[in-house]
């Protein structure tokens, strides 16, 4: 069903018809998937902010949870909304034409968050902390306004691996970016639908589907950043060894707490032997004298 390119939402509309691309948009549709499900993101009656910056990681999320819906496999309402920070040159037009040629309910939403980080951030450091922080602020609001029970975000597999490494090498600490997690106030979900999806899939899916991709020049402008560095850690050995950031991210999905080191995870103090003596009463192996 999925591959009958005469019947889609029209965000696949003009897709090509090779082969590949087949194999990648079921690929990447089949990863959603598996994410919405394993992970219970699907509510009754819920309404999801699905979140575009006009990078291919966005882009990509709007297309598969639209084609996921059209086919009736999602069944929640969504309303994508891009937050305009007011970035110099930012192309404000670029996405609302888009989404009203490709029939998708949407809000843009002005906010100077630019200034607000140019004037608060000292020179010479990274503005990623303070612009993501008043972002979310923002479109949590914007969530509540319009009565929806999510924020969908289009971070990705290498996003989480990155933030899992940046975490550990910088923060002293085992944390990653969850594919669910409720906020603070606790009145709101934030989701990520792509966690299991590679950015590189990402990337071949937006450029395939020529969308109008818009660059971040706030955070691009800045050389140096934590991010890239943990990135080409990554690439690196991503290189050396194909395959390996699958098998890290796989790795976060199988944790053994009582072979890490926190106490608070595992009762180390109250793990206790067995006493040979006392024997098993449902074994009938004989003990070794």
């Amino acid at each position: 069903m999925l591959d009958d390119l005469d019947d889609i939402h029209p965000l696949f509309h003009g897709a090509p018809k090779s082969t590949e691309f087949k194999k990648l948009r079921k690929r990447i549709v089949q990863h959603v998937r598996e994410a919405v499900d394993q992970y219970g993101m699907i509510e009754p009656g819920a309404r999801w902010l699905v979140c575009l910056s006009g990078g291919k990681d966005s882009y990509t999320l709007l297309a598969v949870l639209h084609e996921l819906k059209w086919r009736g496999l999602l069944p929640v309402d969504l309303l994508a909304c891009n937050l305009d920070q007011g970035q110099p040159g930012f192309p404000a037009t670029v996405l609302p034409e888009f989404l009203t040629k490709m029939g998708v309910e949407h809000r843009i939403e002005y906010q100077d968050t630019y200034s607000i980080v140019m004037d608060k951030v000292p020179a010479g450091r990274t503005y990623c902390a303070l612009c993501s922080r008043l972002r979310r602020g923002n479109l949590y609001r914007i969530a509540r306004e319009e009565g929806c029970s999510a924020v969908v975000l289009g971070h990705h597999r290498d996003d989480i691996l990155e933030t899992f490494f940046m975490n550990l090498f910088h923060g002293s600490r085992l944390a990653s970016m969850p594919p669910k997690l409720l906020n603070d106030e606790g009145d709101l979900f934030v989701y990520r639908p792509l966690a299991h999806v590679a950015e590189e899939d990402c990337e071949k899916f937006a450029r395939a589907m020529q969308y109008p991709i818009i660059p971040c020049d706030l955070c691009g402008s800045q050389d140096g950043l934590q991010r890239q560095q943990v990135k080409a850690i990554l690439d690196g050995w991503e290189k050396n060894a194909p395959g390996r950031r699958q098998k890290m991210f796989r790795a976060l999905m199988n944790i053994r707490p009582s072979h890490m080191l926190d106490p608070k995870l595992f009762d180390f103090a109250g793990l206790m032997r067995a006493d040979p003596a006392a024997g098993d009463e449902n074994s009938d192996i004989p003990l070794l004298r």
